[in-house]
């Protein structure tokens, strides 16, 4: 099973989400060919009514901690609750990598 797998099964035994979009936006950056190390997450879950966007992130951060452990470097998140997803149904758009991008 590869990183973009494990990813999406851990999000959706954690989370138990209504969206899950998990992208690996590796060959984009300046990293080897092949590599497993950015990763676009759009999750949209109840598990995020009331709140804020950190404690958003904080939950996606700790389902994925052994990831993170392990090597997965960048990860952009758009975690939104059913009512945002209903109203604006589109990820955001993952930030410039500091660590370079490929042309």
């Amino acid at each position: 099973m590869d990183r973009r797998e494990r990813i999406t099964h851990t999000l959706q035994d954690s989370m138990s989400p209504l969206v899950l979009e998990v992208e690996n936006e590796s060959h984009g950056h300046n990293v080897p060919k092949g590599s497993e190390t950015h990763f676009k997450v759009v999750i949209v879950a109840p598990a995020f009514e009331g709140k804020s966007a950190v404690a958003r992130h904080k939950l996606v951060y700790a389902a994925l901690a052994e990831e993170l452990a392990k090597g997965l470097h960048a990860l952009a998140i758009t975690a939104r609750t059913p009512s945002e997803w209903d109203a604006q149904p589109a990820a955001n758009e993952s930030p410039r990598c500091h660590g370079g991008e490929k042309k």
